[in-house]
């Protein structure tokens, strides 16, 4: 009897789990709440779309927390990831990676349909929105050779340091390995500091003009996938004091560099398309 339960495959067949439902109503929550904060909706007079939000972002936290000690578990512990499983969870990075770009693309799209078209006979209204010119008249871009650059080469450097990260890992050499991931984290964290500051002295907003909505979305949204990278980056930092990773079995740590390096790629998409090109090689900045 005890053979009819023994396990004669390489596949993980995971147990049940409350983290899918209790996720999907804390999305749920936090996305209904941001948006009676949004428009200012209320129940009962009482304006509570912040604290309907709050509970949703701190139950979308916990989740995370709780869903990834368990994978973890699963295969520090318990062994559970065999070749196979690995095999498998490198197919499904490929396909979200894959979806990420996907989305990015979108943002591209509404920017070079909005700055190539710009006197759109069939969408007459553009020319209202943009005066016929690229960037709209009464816009004032970024000079992408001032902050924009150093923004490039902050991610460029981090790059490099999460590759010699995991060149250490590869040859077991664990100071490396921490080094590596500190100044990688560094880096991200200098990224999201200068972004922070370029933004706070735009001298245009993400309303009332196209030029504004498509950059801030883009670039915005880059900076929200910075911070994601950053936060997955310092857990496994935090592994890495653990002594969970090894030569051999790493997946965390190489799904972690994958992610950093793709933020890279669509980063030097954005510097050159919408910082370079979308104001004119900087000429717009400069009165060229």
């Amino acid at each position: 009897m005890a053979d009819a339960h023994a396990k004669h495959h390489d596949y993980h067949l995971v147990d049940p789990s409350p983290w899918p439902l209790i996720g999907a109503v804390s999305a749920f929550l936090g996305a209904v709440g941001a948006i009676m904060w949004m428009h200012g909706l209320s129940i009962g007079g009482m304006r509570c779309g912040p604290y309907i939000a709050g509970v949703g972002a701190i139950g979308i936290i916990y989740v995370m927390i709780a869903w990834w000690s368990d994978v973890i578990h699963e295969a520090q512990d318990l062994h559970l990831h065999t070749r196979v499983v690995q095999l498998h969870h490198r197919y499904g990075m490929m396909m979200f990676i894959a979806s990420e770009v996907m989305f990015f693309v979108a943002w591209f799209w509404a920017f070079f349909d909005s700055s190539l078209f710009t006197a759109d006979q069939i969408d007459y209204a553009r020319v209202a929105f943009t005066g016929g010119t690229w960037p709209p008249k009464g816009i004032e871009p970024f000079d992408p050779w001032h902050l924009p650059l150093l923004n490039t080469l902050i991610l460029l450097t981090s790059g490099t340091t999460v590759t010699w990260a995991h060149h250490a890992l590869l040859h077991d050499d664990r100071k490396s390995l921490k080094t590596g991931l500190w100044l990688t984290i560094l880096l991200g964290l200098s990224f999201t500091c200068v972004q922070a500051y370029e933004y706070s002295h735009a001298q245009f907003g993400f309303k009332g003009n196209i030029f504004g909505a498509t950059f801030f979305m883009a670039t915005g949204f880059h900076g929200f996938h910075v911070i994601i990278g950053t936060i997955f980056l310092i857990v496994c930092l935090l592994r890495a004091y653990r002594g969970d990773f090894t030569p051999k079995q790493h997946l965390g740590f190489e799904f972690a560099a994958w992610y950093w390096h793709f933020v890279d790629v669509v980063w030097l998409f954005l510097f050159a398309a919408i910082y370079v090109w979308g104001t004119g090689g900087g000429a717009a900045v400069h009165g060229g």
